[in-house]
């Protein structure tokens, strides 16, 4: 397989994989409509960063980096659940509010790819997601860097372009919905981020 047609092939993985309306597509949500675009994409970016600091593990065979984040596996997921259930309590109790500009103005999207990207990082098993998609992918007997590179870029822009995708959708029909619609949806939000974050400590129980 060419390194174009690795590319696309992994891009069509990474959006795969992004795809799935889970605890972080919530989040992302949620942010965009509360927050506006750059919080939005601030999270989405912070996702694919994420990803693409354990493709690039699973790639160079850092087999140290991975044994460490996989033996602490449970107490990752603890701390992802527990910082889940907080976003959700949060998200339930806010008030909507079209305070974007300001809070995007204060480092407001900083926070937000960081904290995206810290709790994309509490699951290891993301390192044999890309093991296992590098040994698919890959021409049998001809891994290198520069087709481990190309597969890890390829993911990271599918990723990226299904959040610029979500979070264009979002943003147009941000506007047209009324705060008490928002608030729903905040509140629906909020129990499904606080569910995911008791079944990520359960996991680690």
């Amino acid at each position: 397989m060419s390194l174009p047609a690795l590319f696309l092939t992994a891009a069509g993985v990474g959006l795969a994989v992004a795809a799935p309306v889970g605890p972080m597509g919530m989040l992302c949500i949620r942010r965009t409509l509360t927050d506006g675009p750059r919080a939005g994409l601030a999270i989405g970016f912070g996702i694919a960063c994420g990803d693409a600091i354990y493709g690039l593990v699973a790639a160079l065979g850092l087999v140290g980096v991975s044994q460490f984040m996989l033996a602490y596996d449970k107490p990752l997921h603890l701390a992802a659940g527990l910082f889940l259930v907080y976003l959700g309590l949060r998200t339930f109790l806010q008030k909507p509010t079209d305070q974007a500009a300001t809070l995007n103005s204060n480092g407001y999207g900083a926070r937000a790819f960081g904290s995206a990207l810290l709790l994309t990082l509490t699951n290891p098993q993301t390192i044999i997601m890309f093991a296992a998609l590098f040994a698919t992918l890959a021409p049998r007997g001809a891994f290198s860097t520069p087709i481990a590179m190309t597969t890890v870029l390829g993911v990271f822009c599918g990723s990226i372009l299904w959040w610029c995708v979500l979070v264009t959708i979002v943003s147009g029909a941000r506007h047209a919905l009324g705060m008490r619609v928002r608030q729903w949806i905040d509140r629906a939000a909020g129990v499904a981020l606080a569910a995911f974050g008791v079944s990520e400590i359960r996991r680690a129980l």
